[in-house]
């Protein structure tokens, strides 16, 4: 009897999409033991390093004795604790709006906000480029989704209006920061609400490491409704929606992927909080951060290697072909380095790439180390 799933695994290897999970033995901060061997990551999206910080390792422990280990409900139910409720005032308070609503995810948390402001009948309007959790929350909402060309302003506006238009707000396999400003323009001007997934710019730009909203000079007026996640620059896990007090209590109140999930462990909260106070405080990795993508773009200009236009922690070096850059991911691991290959279709054929990440915890040798590796590529 064919076994369906059997032969679509077997096209999927065939075509060079097949894809498993590289399970670390050890990890501190950005090195780690796979498969019995040291390696280097450079592919983490632990931007300030501080999923391994004392101070929130030390937040979540003491979170664990006084809370448990989990939330043992939905929020609505009785999974809602203190940690929970104080994380989502001190969000709403630093970044600048009325309002927070906490997820598990940035993709539950996108999945809310469009399902909440689009319906069957309406346009949501998109960025060719945006992650995927929001192109598949357009979806999932039953409406039209309509795309513009990446960061193409004018092409936006010739869609415009729509109930909703949405953005990453850095675009995680390209690494460039959306055009924020003229972005917030139109849709003010088209009198279409502004959703931007900040979820790879939240703790490392903007003052205090607000995001690239705060950082274009932009606030809860012009984008009125804002997600940034917890498991990248703030070390930690989960995502928050924010908007106004009426915006935020309409998703608590109709988002089916709050409603009907169970809230996150009040222990982790706890170490959020600790996390978001050294967000706060964190001046110094953001400037760390910047110096290690400057020295490695610097050092990539040197060898010639093909870097997209990206300022940003995301490097991509593109390495056109599955097979190519399958084989160089494989050889920089060979070499002590874990680097993701990044293959079509999740991106546009021709553009795969090695997506290489940077954080404050990785140090001028670690940098220097990976571009003699890439330099033998």
């Amino acid at each position: 009897m064919p076994n369906p799933s059997a032969e679509a695994l077997a096209a999927l290897k065939a075509a060079g999409l097949y894809r498993s999970n590289k399970t670390l033995q050890q990890r501190k901060g950005h090195q780690a033991v796979l498969q019995g061997r040291p390696v280097t990551l450079f592919c983490s999206n632990d931007y300030l390093g501080l999923s391994q910080h004392p101070d929130v390792s030390a937040a979540m422990q003491k979170g664990v004795g006084q809370w448990g280990a989990g939330s043992g409900a939905a929020h609505l139910i009785s999974g809602h604790c203190q940690p929970h409720e104080e994380l989502e005032q001190v969000f709403a308070e630093f970044i600048g709006y009325e309002a927070a609503l906490l997820f598990s995810t940035g993709y539950m948390a996108n999945l809310a906000a469009v399902t909440t402001f689009a319906g069957r009948r309406d346009t949501v309007l998109q960025d060719k480029l945006n992650h995927a959790s929001l192109l598949d929350a357009a979806k999932l909402a039953g409406a039209k989704l309509a795309r513009y060309r990446h960061a193409d302003i004018d092409h936006a506006k010739s869609k415009l209006p729509a109930a909703l238009m949405a953005s990453d707000g850095v675009f995680s396999m390209d690494g460039d920061i959306a055009p924020l400003s003229a972005l917030a323009t139109a849709a003010q001007q088209a009198k279409t609400p502004l959703l931007i997934d900040d979820a790879h710019g939240f703790g490392v730009f903007g003052p205090q490491g607000r995001g690239s909203v705060a950082a274009a000079g932009l606030g809860s007026q012009e984008v009125p409704l804002l997600m940034c996640t917890l498991g990248k620059a703030a070390g930690t896990f989960g995502a928050v929606l924010l908007g106004s007090r009426a915006d935020i209590e309409l998703c608590r109140n109709s988002a089916r992927s709050y409603i009907y999930t169970t809230a996150l462990p009040p222990a982790l909260m706890a170490a959020s909080l600790a996390s978001l106070k050294l967000i706060q405080q964190g001046d110094a990795l953001r400037e760390r951060l910047q110096a290690n993508i400057q020295q490695f773009r610097q050092g990539a200009a040197q060898l010639g290697l093909a870097l997209m236009p990206s300022e940003t922690a995301i490097q991509p070096a593109l390495m056109p072909g599955n097979e190519n850059v399958l084989a160089a991911s494989q050889a920089l691991l060979e070499k002590g380095f874990l680097v993701t290959a990044i293959r079509s279709p999740t991106v546009a054929k021709g553009g795969e790439r090695l997506r290489i990440t940077l954080s404050a915890d990785h140090n001028a040798d670690d940098i220097n180390r990976l571009l003699q590796a890439l330099e033998t590529l």
